[in-house]
């Protein structure tokens, strides 16, 4: 977290690490301006940094919310996330390409150094106008990534620039740099002691449950007040007007499919009935002729018994 120096901090760091490093690579002094473009072109080396936008940052933007309680205590300090835009320039002599070559080492550095320093930053915070920034404390460090931009978005950019003609330019984004609000968060009290207790319904002091009311406490047999709980009628007369609304429904859904059930399983018994009955009827039939046989035969003589006794009453 900063305070509302940090964007200045970040501007004067940026032109101070481009500086360090720019200079001893070019061969002569190199002149970092943090400040915009100017109007009239230098012929000597010159570097431009110019802050052209400020926009909050979309993935921390309201992670510090809520920041107050329900009365009005400030219980976290509201911070604000911002993506600074800067616009980086150079010039110098257009036949040596001077400018061609100084952004070729703004590029370079930004690309080996994404994130600022703390160094470079502690160097930029001895600025006396920057003696009251907190930068350098901060957590979270500014780290620099290169903006592309279509032909439309630089005209239009360049368009804002009145009277000032265009150079040869790069594109950087800073993120993430937080300034915090300057109230103080008001301390939350410690816990002194940790009471839980657990009651079952109906007992003193015990929560009532849904649907019920309080009817008062009835001595027990132990001499303790037992409290009890009544339930509430209109609460009862639904639950049985609710049964007796499904009882109808199941058994009207449950009749149609036993009776089919019943139908298939009467039809299917009667033809094995039958089958079963038949062979048991013939049964006792052919027993009793059976039997019928077996006496007629035992009733007739044998014809070679009768034959003599014929013969007998022939002679006589």
């Amino acid at each position: 977290m900063s305070n509302a120096l940090a964007i200045a901090h970040v501007t004067q760091a940026l032109a101070l690490l481009i500086e360090n490093n720019v200079g001893p690579e070019f061969g002569e002094a190199v002149k970092v301006e943090p400040r915009k473009p100017p109007a009239d072109p230098q012929a000597e080396p010159t570097i431009s940094v110019f802050l052209y936008q400020v926009t909050p940052n979309t993935s921390q933007r309201n992670n510090d919310l809520p920041t107050r309680a329900s009365d009005g205590t400030l219980v976290k300090r509201p911070a604000a996330a911002l993506d600074l835009h800067y616009l980086i320039s150079a010039y110098g002599e257009e036949t040596e390409l001077v400018g061609q070559r100084l952004i070729g080492s703004v590029v370079r550095t930004l690309h080996e150094t994404p994130i600022l320093p703390k160094d470079v930053v502690e160097q930029a915070g001895e600025r006396p106008y920057l003696a009251g920034s907190d930068l350098a404390e901060a957590a979270q460090r500014v780290r620099f990534t290169p903006t592309v931009m279509d032909i439309d978005e630089t005209s239009k950019l360049w368009g804002m620039l009145h009277q000032t003609p265009y150079s040869l330019s790069v594109v950087y984004q800073a993120a993430l740099v937080f300034i915090d609000g300057r109230e103080t968060p008001v301390t939350a009290k410690p816990v002194e002691r940790s009471d839980v207790r657990v009651l079952p319904f109906g007992a003193e002091g015990a929560p009532v449950p849904p649907g019920a009311e309080r009817r008062g406490d009835v001595p027990s047999s132990s001499g303790q007040a037992v409290e009890v709980v009544k339930a509430n009628p209109e609460e009862s007369g639904r639950t049985s007007a609710k049964q007796a609304a499904k009882t109808p429904a199941r058994t009207a859904g449950k009749a149609p499919a036993k009776a089919p059930a019943k139908a298939a399983a009467e039809t299917v018994a009667k033809p094995a009935a039958t089958t079963a009955a038949t062979p048991a009827a013939k049964a006792p039939a052919r027993a009793r002729k059976t039997a019928r046989a077996g006496r007629s035969a035992q009733q007739e003589p044998p014809k070679s018994a009768r034959r003599p006794a014929d013969d007998e009453s022939t002679e006589n």
